[in-house]
């Protein structure tokens, strides 16, 4: 049955900055479809446990401040102990700092760059040790339409969100052959937290739902299948890819 081609049932399933958001949706979708959840964020999150458990899944949260090297590094072998393995590794946490151009402090670029960038590359390669042994695994990286454009008063962000796009397809190059499927999801313009500047400026948000053939803001919802078909042995044949969930913005 195709529809088996979808079940991760018993995966081990990381989601960094998975407790709100598009993190929350992505982890309680895979959760629905068999896996067992490690969520990766600052601060316990009591609520995200119980919805995992209410699925008949494990879960496990793991604190950590991915700006911080040393705490990033340290997260893929908390993981692996206490869960016992990774198959699953979702990079979505991530920040934002808006500022002009100009006027762009470099302690917001590093931040950004770290924890929008960095971390994922950190663990992405210790992720991936761990699959490319056992010669399985998926890895999925939440990149950005702006991945594909420069935004505004965001130069930071998307500029590691380019990165994110670079980063996917070259380690995609180099353990496809491997068995490690590497890809990632742009969304558009999602009603998060990460976007609530911008969902309470009334002229900013008509230019965006106009802008946006759909003609709405995107829910966090909207992502879970997305990330279920990339988690999932239905995608095993697709390596490096940036597949847009935008509301057609980038058709436009």
């Amino acid at each position: 049955m195709i529809l088996d081609k979808f079940r991760i049932d018993g995966q081990i399933a990381v989601v960094t900055g998975g407790t709100k958001g598009i993190g929350r949706a992505v982890s309680l979708a895979l959760a629905e479809a068999g896996a067992h959840i490690a969520v990766v964020s600052r601060s316990p999150h009591k609520e995200m446990e119980d919805a995992v458990v209410a699925l008949g899944r494990r879960y496990f949260h793991h604190a950590a401040d991915l700006t911080k090297r040393e705490q990033t590094k340290r997260v893929i072998p908390a993981v692996a102990e206490e869960m016992g393995d990774v198959n699953i590794l979702v990079n979505n946490a991530g920040i934002i700092r808006r500022a002009s151009a100009a006027e762009y402090s470099e302690s917001d670029w590093d931040a950004t760059l770290e924890i929008d960038l960095t971390a994922s590359f950190i663990l992405s390669q210790a992720a991936g040790r761990l699959m490319l042994a056992k010669g399985k695994g998926k890895i999925i990286n939440i990149a950005s339409i702006l991945a594909f454009q420069g935004g505004l008063n965001v130069t930071a962000y998307a500029t590691a969100k380019h990165g994110i796009v670079g980063l996917t397809k070259a380690l995609a190059n180099d353990w496809a052959g491997k068995g490690v499927n590497v890809n990632g999801i742009a969304p558009g313009f999602f009603a998060t937290e990460l976007t609530e500047p911008l969902q309470q400026d009334p002229e900013r948000s008509k230019s965006i739902t106009g802008r946006t053939p759909a003609g709405q803001w995107g829910d966090p919802e909207d992502l879970g299948g997305v990330a279920l078909f990339l988690a999932s042995p239905a995608s095993d044949f697709v390596h490096g890819v940036i597949l847009p969930v935008d509301g057609g913005w980038m058709a436009w």
